[in-house]
Order: C-alpha cells, then sequence, then structure tokens
C-alpha cells in the first residue's frame, strides 16, 4: 500500500470548548484511510496538540511523524508548559527538518508550503480567513490537495 503524507495546520489558539476526541477521531481515520505520514510545524495550539495525539496513536499504528521547525529556537517564547510539550513531542518525532538557520521574515509561510508540498492532504482547524493557516489552506487548494476541517 502506497502511504500518504498528511500535513497539519491550525490556528495557536484553541477555545476552551475545542472537541479533543474528534480531533483524535479524525486522525485516527486518516490513519485508517492510508495516512501514515504527518508533517507537523509544532507551533503552539493545534499543532501541538494534533501531534500529541498522533504520539498517542503511535502506539496502534506505525506512523512517521516529521517535525517541520522554521528556525531554531521557535518554542523560546512560548509559556513554559508548552516549551515542556514542544520539547517532549518533538523527541517523539522520526524527522526534525529546521528549514532555516535563524528567524527570517517569511519563514513560517516558507515552513507551511514545504509541508503542503510533501503532503497528499492537509488536515485543518481554520475559522478564520486571515493569517498561516488560511493562507496554508489557500496555498493547498490553489495546488489541487484536499483539505479536511477539523
Amino acid at each position: 500500500m502506497n502511504e500518504k503524507a498528511c500535513a497539519l495546520t491550525g490556528h495557536r489558539s484553541i477555545p476552551a470548548d475545542f472537541d479533543r476526541n474528534h480531533l483524535y477521531d479524525t486522525l485516527e481515520n486518516l490513519i485508517e484511510g492510508g495516512y501514515r505520514i504527518f508533517y507537523c510545524g509544532m507551533a503552539q495550539g493545534f499543532d501541538l496538540l494534533a501531534l500529541q495525539c498522533l504520539v498517542d496513536l503511535k502506539r496502534k499504528y506505525r506512523l512517521y511523524l516529521e517535525a517541520c521547525i522554521p528556525y531554531p529556537g521557535q518554542s523560546a517564547r512560548y509559556p513554559e508548559p508548552d516549551k515542556d510539550d514542544y520539547k517532549y513531542l518533538l523527541g517523539r518525532c522520526d524527522k526534525k527538518t529546521v528549514l532555516y538557520g535563524a528567524y527570517t521574515d517569511g519563514c513560517f509561510l516558507a515552513r507551511d508550503r514545504y509541508m503542503v508540498d510533501g503532503a497528499d492532504a492537509v488536515l485543518a482547524y481554520c475559522t478564520r480567513n486571515t493569517g498561516g493557516t488560511a493562507y496554508t489552506v489557500r496555498y493547498a487548494k490553489k495546488k489541487g490537495i484536499p483539505v479536511f476541517f477539523v
């Protein structure tokens, strides 16, 4: 079976009533549909939440998780609990790709394009028409890559 790749994108702010169980179930459905490679941008909020689900699912399925890091020190300004999650989850990824040696304008969008360019589909948590997540969704659609919403 040809393994498919899925890029993850979503907002940094997740509402308190966000349905984490639905996210977990959606990821498991993608896995059962042949998606075994996941690209994660390692941002706070949706990215780290989805990656946590995938780390849990990795106990049950053979998955390949790639952390797509725009630049070293991405998590430097995260609050301590998020820094801890970042470090823990990064350690569970199979590959760490750092796109730039230091922060530069456009590095986050370049990271998003890198993920979409390698993906067969995108899983998005997108509630606004502006920002990096909306950009990533538009980029995927422009390339003809299916976008699933959670």
